[in-house]
C-alpha cells in the first residue's frame, strides 16, 4: 500500500507533578495516499495528540519522546523551522476541533484569507488570492460575495466550519486532518458537511485523516480505520473488515455500543468501566480491566501486533501470534 504518512513507534509525553503521562504510547499507524482514514476511540484516547504530532503542533509541555513520522518519505521531525513553515498548510493542513474559534472575530473573512495566503506565498496579488477564495467558497457551498465580506460573528456555526474547511484547502495540500469537524453542530448540518468532505476527497484527490468517536460517520466516509485506546493503536484495517470482522475486543464493543435502526436496541450495550488513568496505567494490555476475554497474559504483558493478509492488524493476546500460550488455553481460560 502506498502510504502518504507513516508513523513508527511514536510516543508523546506530558510531564506532570504526579508523573509522566504518555498520551500516545509507541504508536504505529499509516495514512494511505488518496484515501480517507479514520481514527476512532473514546475521548482522551490520544487521537488529537497523535494528529497534532503529524502537524508538528504538540502543545507545551508535551514532547515527542520517541518514534518517527514520515510524510511522503520525509522525516518531518527533522525539518528546520523554514522547512516546517512550508510543510504546514502547503503539504498538510488541519481543521482543529471547534475550529470556528480560530477565526478572528473582528477581521473580515477575506482579510484573514489574504493574510494566511501571503504568509506562505508573499508574491501573490490580492486578486489571485480572492479568486482562489471565491472558488473554494463555492466548493463548500457558501455564497462568496456574502461570506468573504462578513465578520465571523455574522455566520452560523456550520458556515464557519465550512469556512475553515476552505481555509485548509487554500494552499492545495496533499493531506487534510479533520479533528471532530462537526462538533456542536446539529445532525442535519453534520451530514451536510460530511457530504462536502467526501466530495472534496473524490474530486480533488486529497488524502484525509478524520478523527472522530462517531462510528456511523466512519462507516459512511472512511476507507480505512484505526482504533485508539489509552494512547495505543489497538487495531487498524479496512472499514469493511473493522465492521464485519473486528479482531480486538475493544473494537467489537465499540461496534456493539452504536445505536442502529436495523436491529434490536437491547443488543446495544455500553462498554463497562472507564478508560485507565494514563498516569497509573495497569500492567499488560490497557484494555484488560474492561475486557471479558482477559486472561493472565493480558494482565502481565503488552500484546505484540499481529498482521493479517490485506493489512488488517491488531494487538491482542487472543491471537496466537501475539502470545506464548496456546489458543486452546485462551479459549478455556
Amino acid at each position: 500500500m502506498d502510504n502518504l504518512v507513516e508513523i513508527k513507534g511514536l510516543t508523546i509525553e506530558f510531564p506532570m507533578r504526579a508523573g509522566t503521562l504518555k498520551a500516545v504510547n509507541q504508536a504505529d499507524f499509516s495514512i494511505p495516499r488518496g484515501q480517507i482514514t479514520a481514527l476512532v476511540g473514546e475521548s482522551g484516547s490520544g487521537k488529537s495528540t497523535l494528529a497534532s504530532a503529524v502537524m508538528r503542533a504538540v502543545t507545551s509541555p508535551g514532547r515527542i519522546a520517541a518514534g518517527t513520522i514520515r510524510f511522503d518519505g520525509e522525516d518531518i521531525l527533522a525539518l528546520s523551522r523554514k522547512q516546517l513553515q512550508a510543510y504546514k498548510w502547503e503539504k498538510a493542513s488541519m481543521v482543529f476541533q471547534a475550529a470556528q474559534n480560530a477565526l478572528n472575530p473582528v477581521v473580515r473573512i477575506k482579510d484573514q484569507i489574504i493574510e494566511t495566503y501571503r504568509a506562505h506565498r508573499s508574491s501573490a496579488s490580492e486578486k489571485q488570492i480572492v479568486d482562489k477564495a471565491r472558488d473554494l467558497m463555492d466548493y463548500v457551498r457558501l455564497e462568496p460575495d456574502r461570506v468573504l465580506q462578513a465578520f465571523p460573528y455574522e455566520l452560523s456555526g456550520g458556515m464557519k466550519q465550512r469556512v475553515m474547511i476552505a481555509f485548509s484547502l487554500l494552499l492545495d495540500p496533499q493531506l487534510v486532518i479533520l479533528d471532530e469537524p462537526t462538533t456542536a453542530l446539529d445532525v442535519i448540518t453534520q451530514a451536510y458537511i460530511f457530504d462536502i468532505l467526501v466530495k472534496i476527497h473524490k474530486e480533488m484527490d486529497i488524502t484525509m485523516l478524520l478523527l472522530t468517536h462517531d462510528i456511523g460517520v466512519v462507516a459512511k466516509a472512511a476507507d480505512r480505520v484505526g482504533v485508539m485506546y489509552a494512547g495505543n493503536i489497538v487495531e487498524a484495517g479496512s472499514v469493511y473488515d473493522m465492521f464485519k470482522r473486528p479482531k480486538h475486543p475493544y473494537t467489537a464493543k465499540l461496534m456493539k455500543a452504536v445505536p442502529s435502526l436495523y436491529d434490536d436496541l437491547s443488543e446495544r450495550k455500553a462498554i463497562p468501566g472507564s478508560p485507565p488513568d494514563l498516569l497509573r496505567m495497569p500492567p499488560g494490555c490497557p484494555f484488560a480491566p474492561r475486557c471479558e476475554h482477559a486472561f493472565d497474559a493480558c494482565r502481565k504483558a503488552s500484546p505484540s501486533r499481529v498482521v493479517w493478509p490485506g493489512g488488517h492488524e491488531a494487538s491482542c493476546h487472543l491471537h496466537p501470534d501475539s502470545q506464548t500460550v496456546s489458543i486452546a488455553e485462551v479459549r478455556t481460560s
